[in-house]
């Protein structure tokens, strides 16, 4: 072998395998010998079939299981390590219980074990031995390995790194929501499954306006269902009344706001409030300066500042964004004067505007009847209660062609409340002189209203869920008739976002 050209020696070195004198290629792990595959999954009690499937893996597995699995039993004397692992340019000393927990640090070291050594599968037999149960001897000494790890993920910091590998030895380390983005990182290197998953749920519930972003595109980067699934169902509820009114806005991704607009379970307190809210979103990212959230006369003032030839949405600029002001239900804005200000800021096609135009026109002519109007899921106008902490009672009244409805939500006590509309007169005491003062009123009898209550909230990391049916109801103007049926809800959970979808179907 000494007359051999170094440019061969690596190519023909072999490696032993069992307690024979047959051999194999190292650069073909276990593919070349059968028999000695064979052998070692006796030795280590793993299905022969199954380790043909891919032996590294399953063999590496086997090993962890023994090698971690007296890990409660074993105590660590300090000072001897076993490994030294390098990575992020810098140097830790673990040891074979804890390291055998990581599924990627468990291959880096057998890897080193088989490069090191001219026998690998009897220094494997002496640290399977040193670990069996039983075995109250002093532990023969075992050589020192070095390791060295690559990270190229930039969520991965030193510090998280460090915490991930103490998690090696704690179990339950404590981690800050400053650092468990990296920490996630960290595990899902390591491939430590307990510690990813225990990041997963620290962040479903650290959920806020400035972690949103960072937390969902972390899910969508490893491929975590869990997290990104809590990601949106959060900004669901929060897009309008909370993440709408900062400043981090801005930070939501394009893809994920267009999740959230699509879904039917969206909360809006109305039509408008949505539009506001993504027309303050189209501001800031075009805006990157601005540091403060403007009020809307300015985000108006902006747009009213482009070209007159096209509409905003018309033009280059706005063209990307059509498929977001698609999911907006236009002909849910009903105020004149809002839909004078949508004309005169030219964001949205004048086609689009006479649209909405033309069907509340036809809708008021024919009584209130939405003819342009089919599916309450996904067409209905939608209005919504914030029932906060400090709320017995809270509710809205809505005017909708000549019509008057009161939304209202009733705690009852501590774990108890009701949802439910009722039409009202416009001449009702306590009734708001501003809904009917440039508006119809209608003097009909009876409304033919298809509508639905849903209400949800937050328990422990959980949204729940309640709702009535889509139910059609002739609405009067006394008892019982005036009323709608009381979507009642049992929940700890505070606060409660009640939303109210209805349409008025031909009658």
């Amino acid at each position: 072998m000494k007359m051999l050209h170094p440019q061969h020696r690596a190519r023909l070195e072999r490696r032993m395998v069992g307690s024979t004198n047959r051999w194999r290629f190292p650069r073909e792990p276990f593919s070349g010998d059968l028999l000695g595959l064979s052998q070692m999954c006796k030795a280590l009690n793993v299905d022969f079939e199954e380790a043909l499937k891919n032996p590294d893996r399953l063999c590496i597995s086997q090993i962890q299981k023994i090698l971690s699995g007296n890990l409660k039993k074993k105590t660590i004397r300090s000072g001897e390590a076993d490994v030294i692992l390098t990575c992020l340019g810098s140097k830790w000393e673990l040891h074979q219980p804890q390291l055998f927990q990581s599924e990627t640090l468990a291959k880096l070291y057998l890897m080193a074990l088989a490069q090191g050594t001219t026998s690998p599968t009897k220094e494997l037999e002496r640290l399977l031995r040193a670990q069996l149960p039983g075995k109250v001897k002093e532990r023969p000494p075992i050589k020192k390995m070095i390791i060295s790890l690559k990270i190229n993920d930039p969520l991965v910091t030193k510090v998280a790194f460090a915490t991930a590998l103490k998690n090696l030895y704690l179990g339950e380390v404590e981690m800050d929501m400053d650092d468990v983005l990296g920490v996630l990182a960290s595990a899902h290197i390591l491939q430590l499954g307990s510690l990813f998953q225990r990041c997963v749920a620290m962040m479903v519930n650290g959920l806020t306006p400035s972690t949103i972003k960072d937390f969902y595109l972390a899910g969508c980067k490893y491929k975590e269902e869990q997290l990104t699934t809590a990601c949106e169902k959060w900004l669901e509820m929060n897009l309008v009344p909370l993440v709408g009114t900062q400043i981090h806005l801005r930070k939501i991704p394009q893809e994920l706001l267009h999740k959230v607009l699509r879904s039917p379970r969206l909360f809006t307190f109305n039509e408008y409030h949505l539009l506001k809210t993504l027309l303050l979103w189209v501001f800031l990212q075009l805006n990157h300066r601005i540091q403060t959230v403007p009020v809307h006369e300015t985000v108006l003032a902006f747009f009213n500042s482009f070209p007159k030839k096209y509409s905003f949405l018309d033009q280059d600029t706005g063209q990307s964004l059509v498929p977001l002001f698609l999911c907006l239900r236009l002909h849910g804005i009903i105020k004149g004067k809002t839909l004078e200000e949508l004309r005169h800021v030219n964001f949205f096609p004048e086609s689009w505007l006479l649209r909405v135009t033309a069907n509340h026109y036809h809708a008021l002519e024919s009584g209130g009847d939405m003819a342009h109007v089919k599916d309450l899921t996904t067409q209905a106008m939608r209005f919504g209660l914030l029932f906060n902490q400090e709320y017995t009672t809270h509710s809205e009244t809505i005017a909708i062609y000549g019509f008057f409805f009161e939304i209202k939500g009733i705690k009852h006590d501590t774990t108890s409340y009701s949802f439910y509309m009722q039409r009202v007169r416009h001449t009702d005491l306590g009734f708001p002189s501003s809904l009917c003062e440039h508006g119809p009123v209608s003097l009909r009898a009876e409304r033919l209203v298809k509508y639905e209550i849903r209400a949800q909230t937050l328990v422990d990391g959980k949204w729940q869920e309640f709702r009535t049916n889509q139910i059609t109801q002739k609405f009067g103007f006394v008892k019982p008739s005036c009323k709608s049926h009381a979507l009642k809800v049992q929940t700890v959970g505070i606060p409660i976002y009640a939303s109210f979808s209805f349409i008025f179907p031909i009658s």
